[in-house]
């Protein structure tokens, strides 16, 4: 698997798609993932054929390589429904985990600044500072999480352990969480219950920087308990190990390699181990009180090329991006990959290091995600 540098020139990408039918996805992919879907439905993206761009997500400071991507569900403050949030992992010198800014997109093909936050002035710590990660979650009364892996110079060797930084529904930092296993949080997905929500975050440091490039065995899935209270920032109540034991390394072009996206479908976590080339499920994820370690195999290989981004369809697949080309992939809980989309075909080999964050939206059936070839927030729909 190759990562490349993304560039930074935004140029308009219309991309092929492509469709496998199911029989060719089960020659292609093992079975025997966790139960679920019998791979006999509609896949979600099969009428969803066209890549069309939305918008630049490059703010006035010049952040580039957007990562996170969330779809906000209900308005609040300077949230509005329906809109994008995206956070970039560059600064305009493209140097990876120095990214400050949070930039919300309308669908109509307006971005506006919904944050840009300052790593010497935060309300609680954060160690290295600020680099804004795929790690991206809006949760009840528009509260943002965002995950923070930083550096100083754009290199692994500076990277720390970074935080989540807490911000209210107007963009302003009102608290971090850090420590107790927050150790390079990369992404994340949110669950909520009455007044708790539950993140989900994968982390990609512990002893990654020592490994100086070489393989180690010790990514983790934090779930991370929070009371919300209205208007006052929620409180962090438990931190519970779910997942451990990923593959992880540093790398020169991705700054590091390690479990990406994460989706909960019911009580089951699925996780994109980007190493290892494969999506995993975290059983019983919601309530477990112990590690599951890496989980149970749900695909492998196959149509996956270092599955990045995650996201649940609502029909129950996985959805995932790849990071060696620029295909998205659907698969079934049984471990079917039954549809592929190409969304990036730049560059080369085509496509890779350009796709991240990815978000499903309904009514219509669509999927937003983020291209670091282009610095853009793009779609794919059905016309």
């Amino acid at each position: 698997m190759r990562f490349h540098v993304p560039r930074t020139a935004a140029v308009a990408l219309v991309a092929a798609a492509t469709f496998l039918t199911a029989g060719q996805a089960a020659a292609a992919a093992p079975h025997g993932g966790p139960g679920g879907s019998d791979g006999s439905a509609r896949p979600f993206v099969k009428p969803l054929k066209n890549v069309s761009t939305v918008a630049s997500t490059v703010p006035s400071n010049g952040d580039v390589n957007p990562y996170g991507t969330v779809v906000i569900d209900k308005s609040a403050g300077r949230l509005h429904r329906g809109n994008v949030l995206v956070s970039n992992f560059n600064d305009a010198a493209n140097q990876q985990g120095t990214g400050t800014t949070l930039v919300q997109v309308d669908p109509k093909g307006t971005a506006s600044l919904f944050a840009q936050i300052d790593p010497k002035h935060l309300p609680g710590a954060c160690p290295g500072g600020v680099g804004l990660t795929t790690a991206l979650s809006v949760l009840p009364g528009g509260w943002v999480v965002v995950g923070s892996l930083p550096t100083t110079d754009g290199t692994s060797a500076t990277a720390q352990a970074g935080c989540l930084i807490v911000l209210d529904n107007r963009g302003t930092v009102r608290e971090t969480f850090s420590g107790d296993g927050i150790n390079g949080p990369w992404d994340m997905t949110a669950t909520t219950h009455g007044d708790r929500t539950d993140l989900f975050v994968t982390n990609v440091l512990n002893g990654t920087v020592a490994g100086g490039g070489d393989i180690v065995p010790d990514g983790t899935v934090l779930r991370i308990g929070l009371r919300l209270r209205g208007d006052k920032p929620p409180v962090r109540v438990d931190t519970t190990t779910i997942g451990s034991g990923f593959d992880q390394k540093t790398d020169p072009a991705a700054l590091v390699i390690g479990p990406t996206g994460v989706g909960l479908s019911g009580k089951t976590l699925y996780v994109a181990d980007t190493v290892d080339n494969r999506i995993t499920a975290i059983p019983d994820a919601v309530d477990r009180r112990d590690s599951a370690g890496t989980g149970q195999v749900v695909t492998t290989d196959g149509k996956l090329n270092g599955p990045l981004g995650l996201a649940v369809a609502p029909n129950g697949n996985i959805l995932t991006v790849n990071s060696g080309d620029g295909n998205l992939v659907e698969t079934t809980p049984r471990g079917d990959q039954v549809a592929v989309r190409t969304l990036d075909k730049s560059g080369d080999p085509a496509g890779a290091g350009a796709l991240f964050g990815l978000a499903v939206a309904t009514c219509p059936d669509r999927v937003f995600f983020v291209d670091d070839a282009t610095n853009t927030l793009n779609l794919l729909s059905s016309r």
